[in-house]
């Protein structure tokens, strides 16, 4: 007898549809036989699909079995068509009515006992189900909760196969998952566990991390080892305002694609930090695998990624930065897949001033010569440099400072600030696909970044004096207007743009 069910397959962020094909009775050896581009995980859950019948009190076939993922070109990975499988073999050996899996999306790993684990791509899923206009979408039941979140979409969350055959039976009575009262569990939980008033000192730092914020700029810390520039880092996603519920399911699909929301075992409608160390290969940083997944740039999206000890990456990894860093997507190809991914996110980066980290802020003897020194900053190429808008110095802090207990601004004191500085840029670019002044390109900037003659060229001047590229010359503009806009001013002005200029510190000669 022949069975039909619906389920899905990932790539990248996508969840694709997949037809289970089950057909029992057929002449052979009495063993399932799965076909349709399944990768090793699939072929052994007619392992885990024989133990979890007979074990829920079901039985298997006497007969040869083939089991189909259709459509057949594309590769099939991972544990999620366990539930799917089981459920065409009960309908096809008639222990389950053929009409009650109709209309559902069905995903689940399987345990030897019957009970359903967790799987990836949850929220995906529960998307293409909808667009599917499909009735319902059945997962475990931890990975319905963030699939709930897609509204109109009835998700039910189940413990076992019995419990799965037993509600399409009508044996069951189940309610869908509230995902209104989990978005509204997810907004009521506190953000962050740390805050900017934590920070002693570095006032210029933190002016130049707001203004970085407010306009969606690239940053580059640079100072001593123990003058903040982590800290500083760390507490960035604090202070950028709170993701609106669309942001926030682009970043809950990526981490549920990548396994990360099932990890993490709670839901936290927070923009993401990502940390990776100095060692991630290209691929780690950019995404991929045979069957291409996110990689930490796609895994920042809607957030940050900071790149500590900055020349201590290999440039091979850091040139790959270059064009996600321009589109915010990038396209990964590999022999079996190619796909675009997200990542659209704020580069903070970090590094030492000198080779043996230290510079006359921090009170010991320089030995690197600046022959040293320049070739210790070369690491970075000239290229991604231009992409930072913001060089910011961090010295180290006296210990004045680290006694003195008064605190400084909360996070949401300085975020309040930041949303209005958006909300200006919001209103500038309403109706184009702009969102921050980072994102500007030659139009927008002849439009809004317009300077008096005057201030033209004290621009000129400085160009020439630190050898400036063009596009380090749109940086200075894009964060001026931004600077304007945390002031309340329509012109950017002198002081403004006097600003913008000192914060490209690498641009200028350096002398020890």
């Amino acid at each position: 007898m022949l069975s039909q069910i619906q389920s899905a397959s990932l790539s990248g962020i996508e969840a694709l549809s997949v037809q289970v094909e089950v057909n029992t009775d057929l002449e052979g050896e009495p063993k399932p036989m799965i076909v349709g581009l399944p990768d090793a995980s699939v072929r052994e859950s007619q392992e885990r699909v024989n133990s979890a019948i007979v074990n829920s009190g079901y039985k298997m076939p006497y007969s040869k079995t083939i089991i189909n993922l259709a459509p057949g070109d594309l590769r099939k990975e991972g544990p999620s068509f366990d539930l799917p499988i089981a459920l065409g073999i009960l309908a096809a050996t008639d222990q389950l009515p053929e009409e009650s899996i109709n209309g559902y999306l069905f995903a689940g790993e399987l345990a030897l006992s019957g009970e359903l684990r967790p799987v990836k791509g949850g929220l995906p899923m529960a998307i293409l189900a909808q667009r599917s206009g499909l009735k319902g979408l059945i997962l475990p039941e931890i990975s319905a909760r963030e699939a709930a979140l897609v509204s109109s979409l009835p998700v039910y969350g189940m413990r076992s196969l019995d419990q799965v055959r037993r509600f399409l039976t009508g044996d069951l009575k189940m309610a869908p998952v509230n995902g209104q009262a989990i978005l509204e569990e997810i907004q009521d939980q506190q953000r962050y566990e740390v805050d900017f008033a934590d920070i002693k000192g570095q006032q210029a730092a933190k002016r130049a991390v707001e203004i970085a914020v407010a306009g969606g700029h690239n940053i580059l810390l640079i100072g001593p080892p123990g003058s903040g520039k982590s800290m500083l880092a760390k507490r960035i996603p604090t202070i950028m305002p709170e993701p609106t519920l669309e942001e926030y399911l682009e970043i809950l699909s990526i981490h549920s694609v990548a396994g990360l929301s099932q990890k993490a075992g709670t839901l936290e409608m927070v923009r993401p930090y990502r940390n990776p160390h100095h060692t991630i290969s290209d691929v780690g940083l950019l995404g991929g695998g045979t069957v291409p997944g996110p990689g930490e740039i796609s895994l920042a999206h809607n957030g940050v990624l900071f790149l500590d000890e900055l020349p201590e990456f290999r440039r091979s990894t850091l040139e790959v930065l270059r064009q996600p860093l321009e589109d915010g997507s990038v396209t990964i190809s590999r022999s079996k897949a190619k796909v675009t991914l997200p990542c659209s996110f704020m580069l903070v980066a970090a590094m030492n001033p000198t080779p043996d980290g230290y510079d006359e802020s921090s009170g010991r003897e320089i030995r690197s010569t600046p022959a040293q020194i320049q070739r210790y900053r070369s690491r970075i190429s000239g290229p991604l440099l231009d992409r930072i808008d913001i060089h910011v110095d961090v010295p180290a802090l006296s210990i004045s400072e680290l006694r003195n207990e008064k605190s400084g601004e909360d996070s949401a004191i300085i975020r309040q600030r930041i949303q209005n500085a958006r909300a200006v840029q919001l209103a500038r670019f309403r109706g184009s696909r702009i969102y921050s002044n980072a994102q500007m390109g030659q139009q927008a900037l002849r439009n809004h970044c317009e300077i008096q003659p005057g201030d033209a060229q004290l621009l000129e001047h400085a160009m020439e004096e630190l050898k400036l590229s063009a596009r380090a010359y749109d940086r200075i503009l894009k964060v001026a207007r931004t600077i304007a806009d945390l002031a309340g001013s329509e012109q950017i002005s002198k002081i403004h743009l006097m600003e913008a200029i000192q914060y490209r510190s690498l641009d200028r000669a350096v002398f020890y």
